[in-house]
């Protein structure tokens, strides 16, 4: 793979991101990217304490040192997330400064800088200190709004460092994160062409092609990556922007999830600890694509073919039973109308779900074989997790597997995008297909 020409096409389909520099000691860099696409601005680096000490002292230290007038912010919370208070606290560091945001760190840091440069309607630079997330190139900030993970369209930087040296001393565990959440765009991407099958959300090829096409080379040195190799913990996080810079191409978080991570979102918004902490997100989402890679191992065991297309269609609940349904099983959450109003987005009526279903039935041999191309088998996945250091199972969090299994209803009515649950629900093997996943001889089988 010819990583310059890889960078080089992906800024050309970018439409936030105009410079990605990535490499060893590229760190030094940062004054310079930062007069060539900010002049004359000041700079604000926004650091916690352990990103400060890592790079943004020597970010800080090398901007000044380089006549850019320069101040700094060090969270000194050991914990926290996106919420209102952190937003605001970086708006208030904006104001008072007029300076631009130079976010040095990895998921969160980054989100509040995005946010807040947002408000403020001017771009920021960020240094990534992990391998860790894909937001650092997303247009999209993940926020927690009254109780609801929401992902709001803002602008992802305008300049993007990653020194290898840098993201080569982050904790193992952020490392497998990272790598499970580019993982994610397997089974994710094998979602999107079913939602391409079914009309609502066409595959855009450039989005496509930027990451999956070179995907599978990005993730096939999962050792290296534990081992903290410098060669793979820059196409680690060469994926992980690649597959921000798709979301930027495709205006949605399409190309890189699916239900795989609402079983994190799940999570999060039930504000999930375990051993006194909140689990990461990309460990989570670990849990959330092993899922789903077993539900397609059990899809491909089907027939759709042979789908009774008339059942289905008459089967078919009213819009006014969905919502009722989704009332029931969002009863007892944080957020309670969220299944009602996303599952009132994603209805489609009867003759609507005949054409969908038609499609898969009379496509399915050629579109099995497409699938199962895209899509990793549950076993493959966990070998690659396995050697990469992410969890495994649902324990590996603290979960039960009947806690797991309760949460797969919430994920079919999480989010109005179309998912491999909605074709199993349409065509009427949704109870078949979680009960050979979660029942004897299956993915998560019961543990005695």
């Amino acid at each position: 793979m010819d990583t310059k020409k890889v960078i080089e096409d992906a800024l050309k389909i970018s439409v936030d991101t105009k410079s990605f520099v990535c490499g060893k000691g590229v760190l030094s860099q940062t004054p310079s990217l930062f007069k060539e696409y900010f002049p004359e601005k000041d700079a604000i680096v926004i650091a916690d304490k352990n990103t400060w000490r890592v790079a943004g002292e020597a970010v800080y230290n090398d901007l000044t040192e380089a006549g850019i007038t320069s101040s700094y912010y060090i969270f000194p919370e050991e914990e926290f997330h996106p919420d209102e208070e952190f937003i605001e606290r970086v708006d208030k560091k904006l104001d008072e400064s007029g300076a631009i945001a130079v976010a040095v760190g990895s998921g969160v840091i980054n989100d509040l800088c995005k946010l807040a440069s947002f408000h403020h309607d001017q771009r920021y630079l960020c240094v990534a200190t992990a391998a860790s997330v894909d937001g650092y190139s997303s247009s999209g900030a993940v926020v927690n709004d009254n109780g609801a993970k929401i992902n709001l369209e803002t602008h992802a930087p305008l300049v993007i460092v990653g020194d290898i040296d840098v993201l080569a001393t982050a904790p193992k565990e952020m490392t497998a994160a990272g790598y499970a959440d580019l993982a994610a765009k397997i089974p994710a991407g094998a979602e999107w062409m079913l939602a391409d099958l079914f009309g609502t959300e066409p595959i855009i090829p450039e989005a496509w092609d930027v990451l999956q096409d070179v995907i599978g080379e990005l993730l096939e040195n999962p050792e290296a990556s534990a081992a903290g190799d410098p060669e793979a913990i820059g196409k680690l996080f060469l994926g992980l922007t690649l597959s921000g810079i798709a979301m930027q191409a495709a205006h949605s978080s399409r190309p890189a999830s699916c239900a795989e991570h609402l079983y994190s979102h799940y999570l999060d918004m039930t504000h999930y600890r375990w051993n006194g902490k909140f689990q990461s997100h990309g460990f989570q989402v670990a849990v959330g694509t092993l899922t789903m890679c077993a539900f397609f191992d059990e899809l491909f065991k089907m027939d759709l073919s042979k789908i009774d297309v008339d059942a289905c269609v008459e089967a078919w609940p009213t819009l006014e039973q969905e919502q009722q349904r989704a009332l029931g099983i969002y009863s007892d959450f944080p957020v309670p109308q969220l299944g009602y109003t996303e599952i009132t987005k994603k209805y489609n009526d009867k003759e609507t779900v005949r054409e969908q279903l038609t499609k898969v039935k009379n496509t399915w041999p050629e579109f099995k074989q497409k699938l199962q191309k895209q899509c990793y088998s549950f076993e493959k996945m966990r070998d690659l997790f396995e050697k990469a250091g992410a969890p495994l199972c649902p324990e590996d969090l603290g979960v039960s597997r009947a806690q797991w299994r309760k949460m797969t209803d919430y994920v079919q009515l999480m989010r109005w995008r179309i998912n491999l649950l909605d074709l199993a629900k349409r065509a009427g093997f949704y109870d078949e297909i979680v009960g050979k996943v979660f029942g004897e001889g299956g993915a998560w089988a019961p543990r005695a």
